[in-house]
């Protein structure tokens, strides 16, 4: 669709010129001789630029922006001045006015001005479009899991979001620390702002500092210009600190005075550089056993985990397996190009049965390698490669019953295996469930299991 333009002017000449100039370079131009019909044409019509006379008899540049700027417009507005009203320009530019064009006009000049803003509004437009996408990934609603233990999660995590607290988030490998991490910034006031994420366990001793604060040329050998660290970076935005538990006690002194202070130094400098940042970090390891054993600084840790978000494991959370099964089938559906839509029972109960180790990823990346040799719209074991997820037996849930009940006959029936083989103690099957025993009660009465009457 052609860029549709309005250009409002008295001068019969220098309308019908820039209208023929314009047209000439594949834009659609409409006329109107005052400010008046040029408002009454905006009202009728979208255009994507309005060119007008400051000065006109009929309605003046201001009186005509303010009038504009009322209406539900996508405009973007040049304006043309003598050099007698350029103070009535600037002001125009003041009040959004995109730009001004003194006389005589050059009309080259002006066509190029116009395919710039154009360029500057399609550029605009897509950054839009690519920050609403980017935030909708991360959007509350795409959270997945029914469970009392994530459903939890997720209520902590809408209530801090807003939160200027720096946020500690612990839990196994795999478990998508980062996710909620991504979704604590892009749901804060800190969403205009960059994310900036860092694995403390994957730099060096020597090099965490300067990539942390940053450095100044000639401040240590390969030092060849200055350099911005990630607190600078993510100035006005979220430092996610992932691994944070694997971070030196030097780097972690310097970490500390950081966040106290607001205020970086680089390395080799002497003038500290102030910094507005959330800071967000993950572990997988236990810090107050690591303070205990002296790797960890105490006044530190108090500093991060103002809030504390405990992602549970897979064990916490087999009703939501099949819900996430599903979630990862539609996403490969999407990207293989395939029409998967049905799991075979008997793959779908060995799924929520196995213990995955490596969690939500370690599962997503099962789904992943099994549609690449699935075949049909089934996925089943029968194609899939020899290290695929072994069948726990003797725990089968009848056929055609509705999904909920599925996983909460094989729940059942796996717990009451497990109070078995542990000879009814409720201690050990717990431990052997990888749940705490509050959880194993909880459960038991849930699905209506008395081990009483089965002693």
């Amino acid at each position: 669709m052609a860029i549709q333009i309005l250009i409002v002017d008295d001068d019969d000449i220098t309308r019908e010129s820039l209208a023929t100039i314009l047209d000439a370079r594949g834009f659609e131009c409409t006329q109107a001789v005052n400010g008046k019909k040029g408002l009454e044409k905006l009202k009728s019509q979208e255009f994507d630029v309005v060119i007008k006379d400051i000065e006109m008899p009929v309605m003046n540049g201001l009186d005509f922006l303010a009038a504009a700027n009322q209406l539900p417009t996508r405009a973007s507005f040049i304006f043309i001045t003598a050099y007698a009203s350029v103070q009535t320009a600037i002001e125009a530019l003041r009040k959004g006015a995109y730009d001004y064009l003194l006389k005589p006009l050059n009309f080259e000049d002006l066509a190029i001005k116009v395919q710039k803003l154009i360029e500057h509004k399609e550029l605009v437009h897509e950054n839009q479009i690519l920050r609403q996408e980017l935030n909708s990934q991360y959007d509350f609603s795409n959270f997945i899991g029914e469970s009392p233990a994530i459903q939890k999660v997720f209520a902590t995590i809408k209530k801090v979001s807003d939160s200027e607290s720096n946020v500690l988030i612990t839990g196994n490998s795999g478990s998508g620390k980062e996710l909620v991490a991504r979704a604590l910034h892009y749901n804060s006031p800190h969403r205009t702002g960059r994310f900036v994420a860092v694995n403390c366990g994957a730099i060096t001793e020597t090099l965490i500092e300067s990539e942390l604060f940053g450095h100044k040329k000639g401040s240590f050998t390969g030092a060849v210009a200055d350099k911005d660290g990630l607190f600078q970076a993510a100035h006005r935005g979220t430092l996610f600190l992932d691994e944070i538990g694997e971070m030196s006690l030097a780097a972690q002194t310097k970490m500390l005075r950081a966040i106290e202070t607001q205020e970086i130094l680089p390395v080799g400098s002497t003038r500290p550089i102030q910094v507005h940042v959330r800071i967000i970090a993950a572990t997988n390891v236990d810090l107050e056993k690591r303070i205990a054993e002296g790797l960890f600084r105490d006044d530190l840790f108090y500093r991060l985990n103002v809030i504390e978000i405990k992602l549970p494991s897979l064990k916490e959370r087999r009703e939501d397996i099949p819900l996430l099964v599903h979630h990862f089938i539609k996403k490969y559906n999407r990207q293989m190009n395939k029409s998967i839509t049905t799991v075979n029972p008997g793959l779908m109960q060995a799924l929520i049965g196995r213990d995955w180790k490596g969690e939500v990823r370690e599962l997503e990346n099962y789904i992943e390698r099994s549609m690449i040799f699935s075949v049909g719209n089934e996925l089943s074991a029968d194609n899939m490669p020899m290290d695929s997820v072994a069948v726990v037996k003797g725990v089968t849930p009848p056929a055609g019953l509705a999904l909920k009940q599925a996983v909460e006959e094989f729940e059942r029936g796996y717990i009451l295996a497990e109070l078995a083989k542990c000879g009814y103690h409720r201690g050990k099957t717990a431990r052997s469930l990888g749940i705490g025993e509050a959880t194993l009660y909880r459960k038991m009465s849930q699905l209506a299991i008395d081990d009483r009457q089965l002693v």
